[in-house]
């Protein structure tokens, strides 16, 4: 793969052309009340990464337009398909009834290690408040709870990178060579 120069890496803004031409990944992200701007611009930019269909944002999360959030995500959250709902559980409810697997990223005795976790399609990924994570009601919803192994004295990463690792996981068996 060949390293861009920085101007390369960011295109400017797609034309409309440009954001319908987009093939979306049948993945999806729910932020149940993720505080941090910071946070939602890069789970904005996570979401584009991987052309992700959509990011709900749940509960006390903040939405666009945010002058923090557009700077965290430079720009993506122009693009990036987005809704605002104030009641995850009746999101959850609305998403499993259209037959998406429901996968929360959290530390939980029920958890399972991201390694065991194989593509489920169509998916949405959860992922919680930076303190107090996921709320007990989602996790009583979701399909499967997985979390990172954490080896160091940390023993979290930040929503966006933990976002990151799971969807990247699950979209790696469609670009094995």
């Amino acid at each position: 793969m060949q390293k861009l120069p920085p101007r390369a890496l960011r295109k400017g803004t797609p034309t409309p052309e440009e954001i319908a031409a987009i093939p979306r990944q049948p993945i999806s992200f729910v932020l149940d009340n993720v505080q941090d701007t910071f946070n939602v611009g890069a789970l904005f930019r996570v979401a584009d990464a991987v052309a992700a269909e959509k990011i709900y944002l749940c509960g006390q999360t903040p939405t666009p337009p945010n002058p923090r959030i557009h700077k965290a995500a430079v720009g993506t959250e122009q693009w990036v398909p987005w809704e605002y709902h104030p009641n995850i559980v009746s999101l959850i409810r609305e998403l499993k009834a259209q037959g998406k697997t429901i996968i929360a990223v959290e530390q939980h005795p029920n958890s399972v290690s991201y390694a065991k976790l194989s593509a489920r399609f169509p998916a949405a990924l959860v992922v919680g408040h930076e303190t107090h994570g996921i709320s007990q009601e989602v996790l009583a919803l979701a399909d499967v709870i997985v979390e990172l192994p954490m080896l160091g004295v940390t023993r979290s990463l930040t929503v966006a990178a933990a976002a990151a690792v799971i969807a990247y996981k699950l979209l790696e068996d469609f670009y094995r060579p």
